[in-house]
């Protein structure tokens, strides 16, 4: 039979019964004949919980080897979930090991909070099994050339189980969450969001990137690039549901080649609000004056999304982009304090209150006037776009973050989402 990863949520791993629920269905695809891989997350709650005790005695100052010792932290909540669901499946009768990060390892650079995998050593889980066990690895972790504890980025286990996944060449890595698939919209917004039996990589990286809690963007990337088959799908079905009808059902994240291309023109509308806006304004309008913002920028560890430079006046210019949320007061501090000085601009101005709604799809490539008919909607709602950004496959718009919902509902309801499945 086939080399299958699994990876469970934080709350599918949230008490000692979901536990015992986990190490069924596992045990289940095992008996069943398959080599098994598990990747769990941390606790629901936990990672958050030591974070904040930890946030209670960090200095105002967050140093590099202050992250480090956050990472040293954080770490440990997938630590305790592997030997957890170790010993539930061991009771129930399986041959069941787990590892950390640093212990296979699971190779990474040194950026702490924020680690990239660059390699992962397979032969103790290759060896393991072989003998016929099922093998338990930390999500969300893993370990640097100096042998420190690295982890990357909240949401980094799904990207750990996918690179497991490629690693080892598993025929499958199914994603288990508290969602049964990927929907047009988040149904807690939009109640007649409907679930999508297939999406493609292309159109879920940017549903990713652009919102979507579903999948973390690098797991994506990563399934993408290595061709890992994925599937997302619920652990609050029965465990006990039959194999066969396991394995069809959420969503399967599949290539483009193999998508029906006369699917609906938008297969899904996204949204992020933990946004901000920051506006560099009066900036001498010079060769490089985009790199003499935004290089600092990246030296800080600030990811940078929509970014509009303004048409020049009197030899100035104004200069916006967004960032996340929890990154706005620093991005603030670092253009008031460094970047406006050194460039010779007139003022900062920032807003925190602001959103971005995006609509995504691959038949966006051939047909025209798909954005129009966006920007017509929202100005039949009453709602002032104060960005833009766009690709092949979507269309990004940056609003106040008190129209978000509106925007979403009347958006779905526009480009028919609430219908039929556009494809099977």
């Amino acid at each position: 039979m086939a080399l299958i990863v699994h990876k469970y949520g934080g709350t599918s791993m949230g008490s000692t019964e979901r536990i015992r629920n986990v190490a069924k269905r596992v045990a289940k695809w095992a008996r069943a004949g398959h080599q098994m891989i598990v990747v769990p997350s941390a606790m629901s709650g936990e990672t958050n919980r030591l974070l904040g005790l930890a946030k209670e005695l960090q200095p105002a100052q967050i140093t590099p080897s202050v992250m480090r010792e956050l990472d040293a932290i954080a770490a440990t909540g997938e630590q305790v979930s592997v030997g957890l669901l170790s010993i539930a499946l061991q009771a129930e009768g399986l041959q069941a090991v787990s590892y950390a990060g640093w212990q296979l390892p699971i190779a990474t650079d040194s950026s702490f909070t924020k680690a990239r995998i660059q390699q992962i050593d397979d032969v103790r889980v290759r060896a393991d099994l072989d003998a016929g066990k099922v093998v338990v690895i930390t999500g969300f972790q893993g370990v640097d050339d100096s042998g420190n504890i690295t982890t990357l980025g909240r949401g980094g286990s799904d990207t750990s189980a996918v690179a497991v996944a490629a690693a080892m060449k598993a025929a499958e890595c199914l994603i288990y969450t508290d969602v049964d698939g990927v929907y047009t919209t988040d149904p807690r917004v939009v109640p007649e969001a409907r679930r999508l039996a297939t999406i493609s990589f292309e159109e879920m990286l940017e549903m990713a990137s652009l919102g979507s809690k579903v999948l973390q963007i690098r797991s994506v990337e990563f399934a993408g690039k290595y061709r890992v088959k994925l599937r997302v799908l619920s652990s609050f079905t029965d465990w006990d549901i039959d194999i066969d009808e396991e394995a069809r059902s959420g969503t399967l994240i599949t290539f483009e080649e193999e998508a029906n291309m006369e699917q609906a023109v938008v297969s899904g509308i996204a949204f992020n609000r933990d946004e901000a806006k920051v506006t560099i304004l009066g900036v001498p309008d010079k060769p490089g004056v985009a790199f003499r913002i935004l290089g600092p920028v990246a030296e800080a560890n600030i990811d940078v999304d929509v970014i509009i430079q303004n048409v020049s006046h009197d030899g100035k210019t104004d200069f916006s982009f967004t960032v996340h949320r929890n990154d706005y007061q620093r991005t603030l501090d670092l253009l008031k304090t460094q970047i406006a000085p050194a460039t010779g601009a007139r003022e900062v101005t920032g807003d925190a209150r602001i959103c971005k709604v995006s609509i995504v799809g691959i038949g966006m490539k051939s047909h025209v006037g798909v954005a129009a008919t966006m920007f017509r909607i929202l100005s039949e709602e009453g709602i002032n776009i104060q960005m833009i950004s766009t690709s092949e496959i979507k269309t990004s718009v940056v609003i106040d973050e008190k129209y978000m919902e509106l925007a979403v509902r009347a958006l779905h309801r526009a480009f028919e989402l609430d219908g039929e499945p556009a494809r099977v």
